[in-house]
């Protein structure tokens, strides 16, 4: 249980450390809390040993039942994200994604 966490957090940093929605956050959370394989007493997934808490906020993370999941499917990086560069030169933007993207939003 604790290699899946890990291997789970891994990706997770790896990612960028995105999280789910608010929204999504919620429906995960209900569930997980519905669930029959949740551990209630600790609020750990009885399957993979996370805390449900933690790792419904991580986009990166799936439900671990094989034969319901319980969870709707995130892609990460799709359409991607403009970010500004604190090191680079002045003016500097680029989109995060699965491609590369040009420097200029013009481009």
């Amino acid at each position: 249980m604790v290699k899946t966490f890990v291997k789970e957090a891994v990706v997770y940093a790896k990612e960028g450390a995105p999280n789910v929605t608010p929204h999504q956050y919620e429906k995960r959370l209900k569930a997980c809390f519905s669930c029959p394989h949740l551990k209630k007493e600790v609020e750990r997934c009885g399957l993979c040993g996370c805390l449900v808490e933690h790792k419904a906020k991580w986009a990166t993370s799936r439900c671990p039942d094989k034969e319901e999941s319980r969870w709707d499917k995130i892609v990460i990086g799709r359409g991607g994200k403009r970010i500004r560069m604190k090191n680079g030169p002045k003016g500097n933007t680029t989109k995060t994604g699965n491609e590369v993207q040009p420097t200029n939003p013009k481009d």
